[in-house]
């Protein structure tokens, strides 16, 4: 191991700044966010908590990837991801609004065209809360839009077409977070005369333009404090000067948002796994069973200490992840798509175990453990599903040469 490789390996000696944006956000995790948190997920599917998202943009949730010279506090995707860890340890659905509108905002930030950065990135560091959202997703086309070798393959992509100083957009997004309450969106469709996506082109797109039509909120099984809601384009015309990047290149920056946010999402499945394990410990520690607390009979410890075991794994590949893409031009794939999979399954797996250590308790609704549990299955979905993320780290494996080993 080199010296570089062991400075860094030090993930907890973060710069000020992040450190007291993570303090900040604790505190707004736990005082704001962990007191609402049964409630709204037993609200509505359609309600959403503009209160509790307006605290978390004064607090700079929403532009703390954005750059201080745009407005933003600049903390980088370490700080995001430490953020959303903190927020999804107590709600993930209310950690995931910030995370989209981050994602909204990515393509301009990766565009590096500082006239499109200059228009869209001050809109969040106004008084009042302003939200994104990014679609990608289609009806009839999810990972066939996040992996390059699928763009051929394809089907039914909203058209983007050249008409002199404007672009025309039609077709129909889904399960697009935020696009219920955004302001804008980075949608990406497929440049008219390509097949499949092989056009690939991402547009910035104000909600309130002429032929954007908002669809139904899901009622989701988890996240529910979050809205996923399908996005209509009915001959809608925006301005050439919106484009990301140029025609046809927008599979480059959708590869690269990937990247971006997946640490992030790391961090969120992350937060979701430390809740449960917080929740489980201070459960087995006060609950007494054949005439001494749960903690310490041996099987019960076991579980304890294998959860711990994986939140404290989960916790170093989402920072080693975000450390990378924060360092390197592009961003890696292969950290952050290995520390998306372990932490997606570490939700899954903590929030289980949690679940069958509570026994009738984690069955409950109003313990708590029962929307832990939920929530859980929701980042494996996301950004990537396992099965996706699996080609990308193998592509890593086969495809690396000597100076690009994911193992050096």
């Amino acid at each position: 191991m080199t010296s570089q490789d062991a400075q860094d390996l030090n993930f907890d000696d973060f710069p000020p700044e992040v450190r007291k944006f993570r303090s900040t956000v604790r505190e707004f995790a736990r005082d704001e966010v962990l007191p609402r948190a049964l409630k709204n997920d037993q609200d509505a599917a359609d309600a959403f908590d503009w209160d509790l998202v307006q605290k978390g943009h004064e607090i700079g949730m929403t532009r703390a990837i954005v750059s201080k010279e745009y407005g933003g506090l600049g903390v980088g995707v370490v700080g995001v991801a430490l953020a959303l860890e903190e927020i999804a340890a107590a709600d993930p659905g209310v950690a995931l609004t910030f995370g989209a509108t981050m994602l909204g905002q990515a393509p301009v930030l990766l565009s590096g065209d500082t006239r499109l950065q200059a228009r869209f990135l001050p809109l969040f560091s106004g008084d009042d809360v302003v939200l994104a959202c990014n679609a990608v997703t289609e009806e009839d086309a999810g990972t066939d839009l996040v992996l390059e070798q699928s763009y051929p393959h394809a089907r039914n992509v909203t058209s983007i077409r050249r008409d002199g100083d404007e672009y025309v957009l039609n077709g129909r997004k889904r399960f697009i977070t935020n696009a219920k309450v955004a302001s804008f969106a980075s949608v990406f469709g497929n440049l008219d005369g390509y097949p499949g996506a092989t056009g690939l082109t991402c547009i910035m797109v104000p909600l309130d333009s002429a032929g954007v039509t908002r669809g139904a909120v899901a009622d989701k099984m988890g996240y529910r404090n979050c809205l996923g809601t399908e996005i209509h384009f009915d001959n809608v015309r925006v301005p050439v000067e919106n484009l990301v990047g140029g025609e046809a290149e927008g599979g480059p920056i959708n590869i690269a948002q990937g990247n971006m946010a997946r640490p992030s999402v790391a961090a969120i499945s992350t937060g979701i796994a430390r809740h449960a394990l917080e929740v489980a410990r201070e459960w087995a520690g006060s609950r007494v069973q054949g005439g001494t607390e749960l903690w310490r009979h041996q099987m019960s410890a076991r579980k304890l200490a294998d959860m711990a075991a994986a939140v404290e794994a989960s916790q170093l590949l989402y920072r080693r992840a975000a450390h990378r893409v924060d360092s390197e031009l592009p961003a890696p794939a292969y950290e952050p798509a290995v520390a998306k999979m372990f932490a997606d399954r570490t939700a899954i797996e903590v929030a289980s175990t949690a679940m069958s250590l509570m026994g009738a308790r984690g069955y409950v609704k109003s313990y708590g453990m029962e929307k832990i549990v939920r929530d859980a299955f929701g980042s494996r979905i996301y950004e990537g599903t396992p099965e996706a993320l699996a080609l990308t780290i193998t592509e890593c494996l086969y495809e690396a040469g000597d100076e690009d080993d994911p193992f050096e």
